[in-house]
């Protein structure tokens, strides 16, 4: 690593880490235990920092942008728009959801695929000759489990097969700048990954502090000025920025009524994923790496999966004085840190021991990525361990919306029934079932088939259907509670071997 201050147009800077690969004779770069990174080549050369790629067309070219990227941390690319071509487009078009809800515009997946070839061509030119315009997001609400309600943004289907276009090309520069324990909509990277390297980073290192950050409504405060610089710290194509700009200020409809947006950036935009890990990469992954480097005694940990992150501290005053400086530095960046939802707490192999010396409780949980954290004891062993359970409130959640579409397929065939409380079972499966987790999956099939009887009874020619009965006929239809992830260690060790 080595230290670098950026400066703007307006002279003012701010200081960051610009990672830097080492010369590494044994072909394996250094990594630590929660920060592992897929293996790269060496470093070789350094290109100009003002680069043209050439004019190729297709992975080929984009695999010239990664490579020279990789090679030179401060390279900035000149010319990026022509990689997105029509071949490009088509491939974005065909990744999109197929049934996603449409924009402002109505134009579904299946209509915009009528004359596609004749539309894409179209759509390509107008970008190039500087003709596109972004439409503004329709903008809906969803519930969360606090009883709140989330905004979102709907693009219409064009935008998004430009965004995602868009996405693909600057994946290749910004991947190779991303640090290791970022994980949020990352090309090869998953919630799971972000679980796993958390509970190891606690488990190995000398974790004795929990710091739970909740950045205050983060998409809806991002400063456009300042992704508009961030980007431009690798991004010199003019026309790639314009294209960012546009969609940060296309604002949204609501009651059909246009809202401008000075600020954030749309939750369920295509490109916003990658704008929340830029913004947070020079805000918070550069300055936590530098924070640590410079100021830490003892060991210091974090994971980050978008705008929820996780910190754990060998020492109590360290931690203190690094949430109080980043209160510091995300005010500067037009962020505010939740002051209930943020919380530093007593975590660790010790904590529960520590506690119970000053006459304290057990030592208080914290959750991350739908799973509630909890210092256990391994049946096993007898040592520490980390106990991960189905945050209650999003099971609930989830048995609520379960149990109001049954009412709603009252009179759907049994065999229709069963084949999509099959799917959704597995799907909360696919997801939930870690080690460990077995208990809480239970709490969840079994509501779902006592939801699926009451249903069936009130089909009158079942009504006299008993518990049992209804188990042997179809209780064995439903998944049954299983482990389905392996113990975060054994995946993490694989995929970041040392």
């Amino acid at each position: 690593m080595s230290n670098k201050t950026h400066m703007h147009d307006n002279g003012e800077s701010y200081s960051g880490l610009v990672p830097v690969k080492p010369s590494n004779k044994s072909g394996r770069p250094p990594a630590e235990t929660v920060e592992g990174r897929t293996l790269t080549k060496e470093n070789v050369g350094r290109p100009n920092p003002n680069w043209t790629p050439s004019q190729g067309n297709g992975s080929s070219g984009l695999d010239r942008v990664r490579e020279a990227a990789r090679k030179n941390g401060k390279l900035r690319f000149t010319a990026l728009l022509h990689h997105v071509n029509v071949d490009l487009l088509r491939s974005s078009y065909f990744k999109l959801k197929k049934k996603a809800a449409p924009g402002v515009d109505g134009v579904t997946w299946e209509e915009y695929g009528r004359e596609l070839e004749a539309k894409l061509i179209d759509l390509h030119g107008r970008i190039h000759r500087g003709a596109y315009r972004a439409q503004p997001s329709r903008r809906v609400w969803i519930s969360k489990t606090d009883g709140r309600q989330r905004p979102l943004g709907i693009a219409v289907l064009e935008d998004k097969i430009v965004q995602y276009a868009v996405t693909t090309v600057l994946n290749q520069i910004w991947e190779e700048d991303f640090l290791g324990f970022s994980y949020g909509f990352r090309p090869g990277r998953s919630q799971h990954d972000a679980l796993d390297a958390l509970y190891v980073g606690i488990m190995r290192k000398k974790v004795n502090w929990v710091l739970d950050l909740d950045v205050r409504s983060f998409f809806d405060k991002v400063d456009h000025d300042w992704m508009l610089r961030f980007a431009e710290h690798r991004i010199g194509d003019e026309r790639i920025l314009r294209l960012i700009r546009k969609w940060l200020k296309a604002g949204v409809m609501e009651q059909d009524r246009w809202i401008e947006t000075e600020e954030g950036t749309p939750q369920g935009a295509v490109i916003s994923p990658v704008l929340a890990n830029l913004y947070l990469h020079y805000v918070l992954d550069l300055w936590v790496v530098q924070w640590r480097r410079r100021n830490a005694r003892g060991d210091v940990i974090i994971v980050r999966y978008a705008d929820d992150a996780v910190l754990g501290f060998q020492f109590r005053d360290e931690a203190e004085r690094f949430l109080q400086e980043l209160k510091e530095r995300t005010a500067k960046f037009g962020l505010e840190l939740h002051p209930v939802k943020t919380r530093l707490i007593e975590f660790g192999r010790f904590a529960a021991e520590r506690r119970k010396k000053r006459g304290e409780g057990s030592p208080e949980t914290f959750s991350f990525l739908g799973f509630t954290h909890i210092c256990g004891t391994s049946r096993q062993t007898g040592y520490f361990t980390i106990i991960r359970k189905t945050i209650s409130k999003r099971r609930a959640a989830k048995l609520k919306q379960m149990h109001a579409e049954l009412k709603q397929r009252l009179h759907d065939p049994l065999a229709e029934t069963a084949k999509w409380l099959q799917s959704v079972v597995r799907g909360y499966f696919q997801y939930h079932a870690i080690p460990g987790n077995e208990r809480s999956l239970d709490q969840f099939r079994s509501p779902v088939l006592r939801s699926w009887l009451r249903q069936i009874r009130r089909r009158s020619q079942r009504s006299h259907w008993t518990w049992e009965r209804f188990l042997e006929r179809l209780g064995g239809l439903l998944p049954a509670v299983c482990t389905v992830h392996p113990y975060p260690t054994t995946r993490f060790d694989a995929k970041y071997p040392r």
